[in-house]
């Protein structure tokens, strides 16, 4: 039996787990199972990767980024954002990834059409996939955090005018606290701007509802939690070390 599994904090709601299970049953695998691995500390790493005899795991928060110095090497991108939350092990060694930017870019595309420029909610792990990408697509963006240049509370008229797409990398909103959300000027929206929260349950947040009652393009974060699981079990399976 092949065991995979999520290391996080707090993982009663996990998406991956989820998936994992209902993708092992729909394609017939039956040498594999996905578990929920919640650890205090990430310097317990090592101990639970030989308890549970991993082959693979995911990276959730918040231990993203503290579990690089566990790893014997990162890929190119997960090294240049700092953030990893795929992890393949081949020979006791541990390789770490980001798949994330795959499942933003792919699933966030289709929707940019002429957009070019956007606020990033929040500083985290995720925050930099999202800033990675934009990077990639030569969209400009200004980030939005308790700790930048730039607060909440100084996003103007102006600033909404000049952006057209909003991204929430922030757990806000999350389940169960479903009534939080990020406190930008939502009566300055309009039909311009496209809304994407990295949050997916609940499906349509607060900030998402209300961006929806400004007629604003919305998108939660199932799509990419969907493409970044594919991408994880596509390195896991992979013979190849990027």
């Amino acid at each position: 039996m092949r065991i995979f599994g999520l290391i996080g904090r707090s993982l009663t709601h996990s998406f991956s787990h989820k998936y994992f299970s209902q993708k092992f049953y729909d394609d017939n695998i039956n040498d594999c199972k996905y578990i929920n691995i919640e650890i205090g500390n990430i310097k317990e790493i090592r101990n639970i990767i030989k308890e549970y005899n991993l082959c693979g795991f995911n990276v959730t928060i918040p231990y993203k980024e503290t579990v690089i110095p566990f790893l014997d090497k990162i890929s190119n991108e997960a090294k240049e954002i700092g953030s990893v939350n795929t992890v393949k092990i081949i020979n006791h060694k541990l390789y770490g990834y980001n798949t994330d930017i795959f499942g933003f870019e792919k699933s966030i595309y289709p929707l940019l059409e002429n957009k070019r420029k956007a606020l990033i909610l929040g500083n985290g792990g995720a925050s930099k996939s999202v800033q990675f990408v934009f990077n990639k697509l030569n969209i400009d963006f200004q980030l939005i955090s308790r700790n930048s240049k730039l607060d909440y509370h100084n996003i103007t008229k102006e600033i909404l005018e000049f952006v057209d797409i909003i991204v929430n990398c922030t757990p806000l909103g999350t389940y169960p606290k479903i009534n939080e959300y990020p406190t930008i000027p939502y009566s300055l929206l309009n039909s311009k701007h496209l809304l994407y929260d990295l949050v997916y349950n609940p499906k349509q947040t607060k900030f998402l509802t209300f961006g929806l009652e400004k007629n604003c393009i919305i998108k939660n974060g199932e799509e990419m939690l969907s493409l970044q699981a594919e991408k994880s079990w596509e390195i896991w399976n992979s013979p190849h070390i990027r």
